[in-house]
């Protein structure tokens, strides 16, 4: 295996958090010029906002897209870009899994930010019997994965979907949607294009992702330059998606979270893999480099604060998974207010016995 590769933790699901540990590279000489992923504060809009994002006056406006899709054709040409894959392989099969709960075969499914097919990889045919693969960045479609699912492949941007209404039946996501300006209204598009009776079943990055990382840098900032910018953008907190879904017309909740644990040498790596992986900061007003003496002292207070005793620093990504269907007659619904028949008061009796049976006793 090569020096760059991941070796997985013996860590099983519902027993922690998953882990792997990425071994130290021969050449782990890392790009100083961190555009990683971070960013800042979400605001309203940034300069040369009229380039690539299309929005809407008065949306958000925190991430280029040009930008984003210029980093991940990139990495997508990078000679080993598939050791960098580990995080999207392992999220995308856990993305499967949840395909895999729904007792149903799906004619056609949507997978958007799909990339290498991280998902389509872990899906049959009797499950998925046709999938429209899209992507923001056209070098990694060519490196599609061959799957038992017949697919398509359309290179779009996330933040406008060039379906109809009511075309798919199932709608896939995996580590694509945190790099999003407009989150809800991504959300409804996914909503619109949907069946109704469709599910859309997700991930994405969100909670405490990178938060080592980000209080090493600014530590490291605030001792170094005396004042620090955010170097980790903000994140969906699990709280706010099931509003967030709710408000998009979804019902049907389930939104629950994973840590990811993962295992680097020093915090070279921990940047380099992130490059690597298309995760580079995009926002608008990111800072294109940091001192020398900033990142020897994010390292060193990474290792201090973080490090374990073989030498390794961890690194965290929560991950949320979300599932919400389109409403249908068909479905369940909640029972009208007032309908009860027995009232809560009356279940502490169920378990106390009747008179006639203490006077026997």
């Amino acid at each position: 295996m090569s020096s760059r590769g991941v070796h997985k933790l013996l860590h099983t699901a519902g027993s922690g958090p998953v882990g792997w540990i990425r071994p130290p590279s021969a050449s782990w000489c890392c790009r100083l010029r961190t555009e990683l992923r971070s960013g800042p504060s979400r605001a309203r809009s940034g300069p040369g906002s009229g380039s690539g994002s299309g929005l809407g006056r008065g949306s958000m406006n925190v991430f280029n897209r040009e930008m984003k899709r210029r980093q991940k054709n990139w990495a997508a040409v990078l000679q080993d870009s598939h050791q960098y894959d580990y995080l999207r392989d392992e999220v995308g099969s856990r993305v499967a899994d949840r395909v895999y709960d729904i007792a149903r075969t799906f004619p056609l499914a949507l997978d958007i930010g799909g990339g290498k097919s991280h998902i389509a990889e872990h899906l049959s045919k009797e499950v998925v019997e046709r999938l429209v693969l899209t992507d923001i960045s056209q070098q990694t479609l060519k490196l599609r994965r061959q799957t038992a699912v017949p697919t398509q492949c359309v290179l779009a941007d996330e933040e406008f979907l060039p379906f109809r209404e009511n075309t798919f039946d199932l709608v896939l996501s995996s580590l694509s949607l945190h790099w999003i300006n407009d989150l809800p209204g991504a959300l409804r598009q996914i909503h619109q294009v949907l069946k109704p009776d469709g599910v859309f079943i997700g991930a994405m990055v969100g909670g405490e992702t990178l938060y080592e990382l980000r209080c090493s840098l600014q530590l490291a900032e605030t001792e170094r330059e005396g004042g620090f910018s955010p170097h980790v953008s903000p994140y969906t907190a699990v709280t706010d998606l099931g509003n967030l879904l709710g408000q998009a017309g979804f019902n049907m909740l389930t939104v629950d979270i994973d840590d990811v644990l993962v295992h680097y040498p020093g915090i070279m790596e921990v940047m380099t893999d992130l490059q690597g992986m298309g995760e580079s900061n995009c926002a608008w007003n990111r800072r294109s480099m940091l001192h020398r003496d900033t990142m020897l002292a994010a390292a060193a207070v990474y290792r201090e604060m973080y490090g374990s005793p073989d030498g390794c620093v961890p690194a965290t990504f929560d991950i949320l998974y979300m599932i919400g269907w389109k409403p249908h007659e068909s479905q369940a619904k909640p029972a009208r207010r007032g309908s009860a028949t027995v009232s809560f008061g009356d279940l502490s009796k169920i378990s106390r016995p009747s008179s006639s049976e203490e006077s026997k006793s």
